[in-house]
């Protein structure tokens, strides 16, 4: 069936939940995953001269990068923990769009996804990756909630 599952994470408590469905689907099909988190661009805007603003992007990237690291590190081990090969990528982008080209990039015949279950105004006004995901995607989409 599925041979190559790509299992996204932000590492929130609902992201956690697609990583243990999704590493159990791989365990169970004999399955490879490569397990991504995405950091979204530095939008900040600021009153302030080029130093600071340079300043601020470094901050920023420094920041993400120990954050995806603590997370990758993690989800890597729960994946050796189950005997499932995994693969773990970190990349800079808005995350729907970087898990849809990371899925084609990579081969990845599924995705698994979280979702928060966001409804009415607050789905509106935030958006839905997980949404974005399943309406943009060539490859077939489980989202856990």
């Amino acid at each position: 069936m599925f041979k190559h599952i790509l299992i996204a994470t932000d590492g929130s408590d609902n992201a956690a939940k697609a990583v243990v469905n999704g590493l159990e689907l791989a365990k169970s099909l004999g399955a490879r995953a490569v397990i991504l988190t995405a950091t979204e661009p530095f939008l900040g805007l600021a009153q302030a001269d080029l130093n600071t603003i340079d300043f601020a992007i470094e901050e920023y990237e420094k920041a993400t990068k120990a954050k995806a690291a603590r997370i990758l590190d993690q989800v890597r081990q729960d994946a050796l923990t189950q005997g499932v090969e995994c693969e773990t990528l970190h990349v800079n982008g808005f995350p729907a769009e970087a898990i849809i080209e990371a899925a084609k990039a990579k081969g990845c015949d599924l995705i698994v996804t979280g979702s928060h279950g966001r409804r009415g105004i607050a789905r509106l006004l935030l958006g839905s990756q997980a949404t974005k995901v399943v309406t943009l995607s060539s490859v077939p989409v489980l989202v856990c909630r």
